[in-house]
């Protein structure tokens, strides 16, 4: 059975969705109200910013079945409500977008002075084309140990000043693009660990602890080296003392006054005490042979 949808040009756009979201465009789909239109169809494609409550009307003519469409000129981290229908004003199709906001800032680092600390970042635009650096950023703190946050303020630079720390608190920073219109359209934030306090009640002692924890593990290890290659040289030191002196008085106990220096025997010579001792050549037969 074949079934053809009747032509009503009071029915809505059907199948209205979002293909692709970036940060200032939305690409948009939806099928006409019946099948195979015989005819050029125009639409009507409202665009409503919820954050700004502006709109925008857009005109798009077309005979296909399958409507795609790009919306422009959108707004990084926006939200807004779309609504399609014909341009006699019949039913409506609609749908909500949020376009994707801007990228967090690199390199976010902690530089530690004396009674305060430097937060540092790269420019936002640097990577980000839809980014104004008079728009600026705008930081925010998070104490770990009271669960409180607080909005610390904006700057237009690209470090921010950061005093009053407590001592023996965590805290998380986070830098974004600054937010517009009552905290909307914000940027994706950088967000930092700072846990490096040590404990005490003098805040100008800020100074990193993980260093000096660090220098007390190095500090012992090298002494102990030290330690080790100091006796390792005592007992080379004592063996070659004891070697010197073992040698001595070996060779003392082989020194001839008569020659005036030392004599050592060949291994076919061990145990002749007496080198001058005569050869025994032969023995008579009338002399009896004692064996003691």
């Amino acid at each position: 059975v074949v079934v053809k949808m009747i032509p009503d040009n009071r029915l809505p756009p059907r199948h209205l969705h979002s293909v692709h979201t970036g940060k200032t465009f939305a690409v948009i789909k939806w099928e006409s109200p019946y099948d195979s239109p015989d005819q050029d169809m125009l639409y009507a494609v409202a665009v409503k910013d919820l954050v700004r409550k502006t709109d925008k009307i857009y005109k798009v003519k077309t005979q296909n079945s399958t409507v795609e469409y790009t919306i422009k000129k959108l707004e990084p981290g926006g939200k807004y409500h779309v609504i399609v229908q014909l341009g006699n004003m019949s039913k409506e199709s609609s749908m909500k977008i949020n376009t994707v906001p801007l990228s967090a800032p690199d390199a976010l680092k902690i530089i530690t002075e004396k009674d305060h600390i430097l937060l540092f970042w790269k420019s936002l635009a640097l990577k980000e084309s839809n980014f104004n650096e008079s728009r600026g950023y705008e930081i925010h703190m998070f104490d770990s140990l009271m669960n409180i946050s607080a909005y610390l303020g904006n700057t237009t630079e690209n470090y921010f000043k950061v005093s009053n720390l407590k001592i023996g608190h965590n805290y998380s920073f986070s830098v974004q693009a600054r937010c517009l219109y009552s905290g909307q359209m914000c940027g994706e934030p950088a967000t930092l660990l700072y846990d490096e306090l040590g404990t005490g009640e003098d805040s100008s002692a800020t100074k990193p602890g993980r260093s000096t924890d660090v220098a007390a593990i190095v500090v012992p290890v090298l002494f102990l080296l030290l330690l080790t290659l100091g006796i390792g040289f005592v007992v080379l030191y004592m063996r070659h003392r004891r070697l010197q002196s073992s040698f001595t008085a070996f060779a003392n106990s082989h020194y001839s006054s008569r020659l005036g220096s030392a004599i050592f025997s060949s291994g076919d010579d061990l145990g002749d005490e007496d080198d001058e001792a005569p050869m025994i050549t032969g023995f008579s037969d009338d002399v009896p042979m004692v064996i003691a």
